[in-house]
């Protein structure tokens, strides 16, 4: 078992192993100084303290303090929950729809972050890896669309490793992003960043208003499946979404 921790963390830094933390569907452990608010059914919030916050793969959230065994503020399996760095404090947010609730947690400082695989306690069917997924679209690019042309793997930028970077039959480039499992917004979030900082390295503006332009970044998020708000995120993008497994179903 592989169990990253991070002491001290700058809330960029924490930002990121949470994204990838995410993705894994690791348990996640937070304590910092921070407030808490909930709006829902009704609605509170916490003033500035000292609390543990507890992010577990089935979707719930608990906030603990220093007093207690129960958690001062929570949310049930089946919420989302996401991060974000807004306005110099660490926003880490957990949804649910029926009935609509949000927790939120904003840290000023972190003092550790923590998270780790998840293994005994749920029954994960999960087979083969990025790498067999990234071997099946080398053997069969079609799998990605039709006379998609594989170019480079781990191709570098300015915000890491592109999964594949290839182009399309109109000789767009195209970033494409490997996730073995079903994933949520936080992969298109990912992508995006990519398919930025390729648009920057090829000089070309996000929002242009040459409709001449002939140059199109595409992103391509492959995955077994989506969550519907990656899928809105993915359609807000203009971002495409190939379902597939990393290894072929026997």
């Amino acid at each position: 078992m592989t169990v990253t921790s991070l002491h001290d963390p700058t809330h960029r830094e924490a930002l990121w192993e949470l994204e990838d933390a995410f993705e894994r569907g690791d348990l996640i452990s937070i304590f910092g100084r921070c407030t808490v608010s909930y709006e829902g059914r009704a609605a509170s919030d916490l003033g500035t303290g000292d609390r543990l916050l507890l992010l577990k793969p089935d979707g719930a959230a608990l906030v603990h303090t220093d007093e207690g065994r129960q958690p001062v503020n929570w949310q049930p399996p089946g919420s989302e929950h996401r991060a974000a760095v807004r306005e110099g404090r660490l926003r880490v947010v957990s949804t649910r729809t029926n009935p609509a609730e949000t927790l939120t947690v904003r840290f000023s400082d972190i003092h550790q972050l923590s998270a780790m695989p998840v293994t005994g306690g749920r029954d994960l069917d999960l087979h083969g890896s990025e790498e067999d997924l990234r071997t099946r679209i080398l053997e069969r690019p079609d799998l990605v669309e039709p006379d998609f042309e594989p170019r480079e793997t781990e191709r570098p930028s300015s915000a890491g490793p592109m999964d594949v970077f290839g182009v399309d039959a109109d000789g767009n480039p195209v970033v494409v992003e490997l996730k073995r499992r079903r994933v949520g917004p936080d992969a298109v979030g990912q992508l995006a960043r990519y398919v930025r900082a390729l648009r920057e390295e090829l000089g070309i503006e996000e929002d242009r208003a040459d409709a001449d332009a002939t140059v199109e970044v595409r992103g391509v998020l492959v995955a077994p499946s989506v969550t519907d708000r990656a899928a809105e995120r993915l359609a807000d993008r203009g971002f495409d979404h190939v379902a597939l497994e990393p290894t072929p179903e026997e």
